[in-house]
């Protein structure tokens, strides 16, 4: 007994779409939409897909890393094969202080000033 009623405050298992006391609709909250799936910049060893796993998920990212060594010899590659498709895959992270303007160019990029008479 998670939930409760809002019209008659009797506790109701998860799975209820129906008050069984007064027969009411139970309210369902959204779920609380997770971290998107990208490979981090910061904290990385490899290419960041288990770092990206684990905060996707809430998981432990040691707990990752060792399941993926674990899965590499157990599958004689096959989890190598997985990784790599999941380093293409999943995409990077965006850079936090990339803006929208393209960089300046450098003073000798920039052509000269021409002053005509």
């Amino acid at each position: 007994m998670a939930i409760f009623c809002t019209q008659c405050g009797s506790g109701l298992p998860n799975s209820a779409r129906f008050c069984s006391n007064c027969g009411s609709t139970v309210q369902v909250s959204a779920p609380t939409p997770g971290r998107p799936l990208v490979r981090p910049r910061h904290g990385r060893q490899v290419a960041g897909v288990c770092l990206g796993l684990a905060q996707a998920n809430g998981w432990d990212v040691a707990v990752i890393r060792i399941l993926a060594v674990v899965a590499l010899i157990l599958t004689s590659g096959y989890a190598g094969i997985a990784y790599l498709a999941a380093w293409i895959g999943i995409p990077d992270e965006a850079p936090e202080n990339m803006s929208q303007q393209p960089p300046p160019m450098p003073q000798s990029a920039q052509p000269a000033a021409t002053t005509t008479l």
